[in-house]
Formats: C-alpha cells, sequence, structure tokens
C-alpha cells in the first residue's frame, strides 16, 4: 500500500476545485446566451449548441479520458486535460461567429473529458487507504459538480454584466494556469501500465450522440418525418449500435459489456440520465425566460437563481448525506425526481407579464430540492455494487450518462419550445408558451425517471444505509 500523503487534504481541493470548474463550464455560459446570440449570429434554435457542443464532448470521450488515464498516469491525462480546456477556452472568447465559437466550446469539452476522470482516479489514490476519509473526501468531491453547475449560472451573470461575454471563457486561463502550477507538488504521480486504446469506440460512440442530439434540433424545421430526420436518427442508431459491438469484440474495450451484469448500476444510470434531462433544459429556460420575457439583464439573471444555488449547497452537504444514511438510495432518489418533477410543473405556469417572486423563486426551489435529494443517491447506487478495480469505469459510466441525457434532454425540450413558439423573439405571449412547453417535457421526464427508479430498482442492491451512514458522519452532520 502507499504511503499516506500529507498534503491529501490540500490535493483535495485541487481536485474539487477542477471537478467544479469543469461542470461549471457547462452552465456558466448560461446567462451569456443572449449576448452570445446577438454577437454571433446564433439562431435561437441552435443557441443550445453553445452549450451542447461542450456536453457532447465531454460526456462521449469521459470513457476514453478514463482509459488513457489508467494508460498513460492520471497526474499526466489531468494536466494535458487542463492544458486542453484553456485553449479550447481561449478559442471560444476570441470567437467571432458561431462556429468558432462551437468549436472552442467542443475543445473545452475535450479538456473537461480528460480532467473529471483522471481527477477520480487520484482521489482514490491519496484517499484509498482509509474508507473514512475516502467517505468524506467522496462526499465534498461528488458536491462540487452540481454546485460548479448552479454557481456557473451566477457567475456567469456577474462576468458578463460587468465585463463582457468572452470573459465567461477568459475566466479559465488563469484559473487553468494556477492548477497546472500546482500540480506537481500536491497530486502524486501514477504509473500508467501497458494497453490499448480504444479509439474506435470513442469516436462511434461520439458521432452517435452527437448525431442524435443534430437530428433532434433540426427536426422541427424538417419535420420528425421527413427522410433528412429519419435518416439521420438512422446513422446515429447505427453509430451506437456500432459501438456495442465494438465493445463485444475488442479486447480492451472502453466499456467492457459485462459491467452491466452488476446489481442497481443500470437502474442508476437511467435515473441519472433523466435527472440530467429535466434539470438541464430547466435551468436552460429559465436563464431565457428571464432575460427573453422578463427583461432582466445578466446579472440580475444570475442572481435570481443564487438561492438555487444556496439549496443545493445546504441540502446537497448538510441533509442528503443524513437522509441517505438513514433510508438509503433508492427513496430519496425517487422523492428527488418527484420533487423535481414538482418545481419544473410550477416553472410550466410562468406567465408573459410575471414576476420573479411569484412565478420564479418558489419552484426553482423545489427543483433544486429535488436535485439535491437525487443527485449523491443515484450517483452512490451506481458505485456501490461494483467491484474497486471497477470503480473508475463505474464513475464515467455514471458521469456519461448524466452529460448524454443532458444533451439529449435539451435536444428535445428545444424541439418542443420551437415547435410551440420559442424561436418567436418579439411575441412574448409566444415566447413564454414555448418556454412552458418545455419546462412541461422537462417535469414529464423527471416523473418518469421517478416511476422508473421505483420499478426497475425494485430489486436492484441500493447504496447500504450503513456504508452512507458513516459517511454522513464522516461530514459531521
Amino acid at each position: 500500500m502507499n504511503a499516506v500523503n500529507p498534503r491529501r487534504w490540500q490535493a483535495l481541493i485541487v481536485l474539487a476545485a477542477a471537478q467544479f470548474m469543469v461542470i461549471m463550464d457547462t452552465s456558466i455560459i448560461g446567462v451569456a446566451l443572449p449576448d452570445m446570440q446577438r454577437d454571433l449570429g446564433f439562431s435561437q434554435g441552435d443557441l443550445q449548441w453553445v452549450f451542447n457542443a461542450y456536453v457532447i464532448a465531454f460526456g462521449g470521450l469521459l470513457l476514453l479520458g478514463g482509459r488513457l488515464s489508467d494508460l498513460l498516469g492520471a497526474r499526466k491525462i489531468f494536466t494535458v486535460g487542463w492544458v486542453i480546456l484553456i485553449a479550447g477556452s481561449i478559442v471560444a472568447a476570441a470567437a467571432g461567429n458561431a462556429w468558432v465559437e462551437i468549436v472552442g466550446r467542443g475543445v473545452q469539452g475535450i479538456g473537461g473529458a480528460l480532467i473529471a476522470p483522471a481527477s477520480m482516479t487520484l482521489l482514490m489514490m491519496l484517499f484509498g487507504h482509509n474508507p473514512r476519509e475516502l467517505g468524506k473526501a467522496m462526499a465534498l468531491y461528488g458536491a462540487a459538480a452540481p454546485a460548479g453547475g448552479t454557481a456557473g449560472v451566477f457567475l456567469g451573470g456577474v462576468i458578463t454584466q460587468y465585463l463582457s461575454w468572452p470573459w465567461v471563457f477568459i475566466v479559465y486561463v488563469p484559473i487553468g494556469l494556477a492548477t497546472l502550477a500546482a500540480v506537481p507538488a500536491l497530486l502524486p504521480a501514477v504509473q500508467g501500465r501497458r494497453g490499448s486504446v480504444d479509439v474506435l469506440g470513442a469516436v462511434s460512440v461520439t458521432a452517435g450522440i452527437a448525431l442524435a442530439v443534430y437530428a433532434i434540433v433540426r427536426a422541427p424545421e424538417q419535420g420528425w418525418s421527413s427522410p433528412a430526420t429519419l435518416l439521420e436518427l438512422a446513422g446515429a442508431i447505427a453509430l451506437l449500435a456500432l459501438f456495442l459491438v465494438i465493445q463485444r469484440t475488442v479486447r480492451e474495450p472502453l466499456m467492457p459489456l459485462g459491467i452491466w451484469r452488476t446489481p442497481g448500476l443500470a437502474p442508476a444510470n437511467l435515473a441519472m440520465a433523466l435527472l440530467g434531462a429535466a434539470w438541464i433544459p430547466m435551468w436552460y429556460f429559465l436563464n431565457l425566460y428571464l432575460q427573453q420575457v422578463l427583461g432582466y439583464g445578466a446579472f440580475a439573471s444570475g442572481a435570481a437563481l443564487l438561492p438555487m444555488t444556496i439549496a443545493i449547497m445546504i441540502f446537497m452537504i448538510g441533509i442528503t448525506a443524513r437522509l441517505l444514511g438513514r433510508f438509503g438510495a433508492k427513496p430519496l432518489i425517487v422523492l428527488g425526481l418527484l420533487v423535481l418533477a414538482a418545481g419544473v410543473a410550477g416553472l410550466s405556469l410562468v406567465r408573459p407579464d410575471g414576476a420573479f417572486a411569484s412565478d420564479v423563486l418558489p419552484a426553482s426551489l423545489v427543483a433544486a430540492v429535488g436535485m439535491s435529494l437525487a443527485y449523491i443517491p443515484a450517483m452512490m447506487s451506481a458505485m456501490s455494487g461494483v467491484r474497486p478495480e471497477e470503480s473508475g469505469l463505474a464513475s464515467g459510466i455514471v458521469n456519461t450518462t448524466y452529460q448524454v441525457g443532458s444533451a439529449l434532454g435539451l435536444a428535445v425540450m428545444t424541439a418542443i419550445a420551437t415547435s410551440r413558439g420559442a424561436a418567436e423573439l418579439g411575441d412574448l405571449p409566444r415566447l413564454t408558451e414555448g418556454f412552458q412547453g418545455a419546462f412541461i417535457g422537462a417535469g414529464a421526464v423527471a416523473a418518469a425517471g421517478a416511476a422508473l427508479t421505483l420499478l426497475l430498482m425494485r430489486r436492484a442492491r441500493s447504496a447500504a444505509p450503513a456504508e452512507a451512514g458513516t459517511q454522513a458522519d464522516s461530514l459531521g452532520v
């Protein structure tokens, strides 16, 4: 066993901050979207690609990032990931048109796909010697993800209001350089091992996800039954089927299919996918409602969502861990998704002449509580049944399903919103009707997630209450 690293808690700060920043990169652009749309010429329907270009690259390449981390060493991949993320941030900040912006966001996603799995490997190296310390480190690291996603909305508003939208990308440059400077002193060198890289598998799954999102985005304009849409969807299915065939036939696949026999893994990943498919469209369209309907500026829009950030942090760290120890994962996942569905359903009642205090605040807080109750229990449930040597793979899979669910969910809700009038920026009633449709769809996805979790996890192993209780104790709650 490796010697205990005396600077492991300082290293955890670097790893949690990296997780915070990688996930924040999916949301910090939210409040800046209207300004980017105006300056770069995005249509209302295509605006989502600023988000989805990052998420597709990030989610589609996470498993490849984990494999490279195993083969080349986690600290090396962590470092390379930050270099790529910085480069993508510079391209995105300097973009003068929509396509360059999308490319920059995709490069950022590639960097994030290397950073996230390498961070998890390094965390296990630093804290794997002590289950109690590992539980505390995992809880704090896990809380950094939803906190980064929600905090990005507020920080993006501050930056966009008082600087300009390119600064939501420029901010990653000094942070990335500071992180790179801290790596040699704080993060342990991890030796790689011999093996092969399933590049074809990574390309096929990423291309399949991207083509599926592209088809869904274009469907309202082309028609859902048009030859172009059907051909694009068929191509996406073929690419994803090819990925499964590759995983069965190559000697060292990105995702050994046998891991899906682990009790609880499949339903927990389904819950995570549907959680992302409901949560991400909710905040995306809530941002647009605040700015395009209520007329909020970037700072005011970000500040309006700050209560959600506070609620998530309070529940995620202070309450969910305690409830998880007492009741286990399944009841919290079901309850969390139901509460999220109720909150998003409340947002579907927004009005063209609405007000923040009545139309947004109560429902958004309810949705934040639902997210807080479901996220960590679903993550723990996905990890609880796997063998220790498969923990990195299971972590990569569950993060991938959340990101893929987010991308597909946003594509579907954008299609719904567009079909109901969300592309008509000058017509507030029609614009609001489009946003209402997206909220109704997201709420239905969350409710379906609760029902499927209740059904499919009936015989699946959930995170053991005793184990979760130990984690709660380690948090001091």
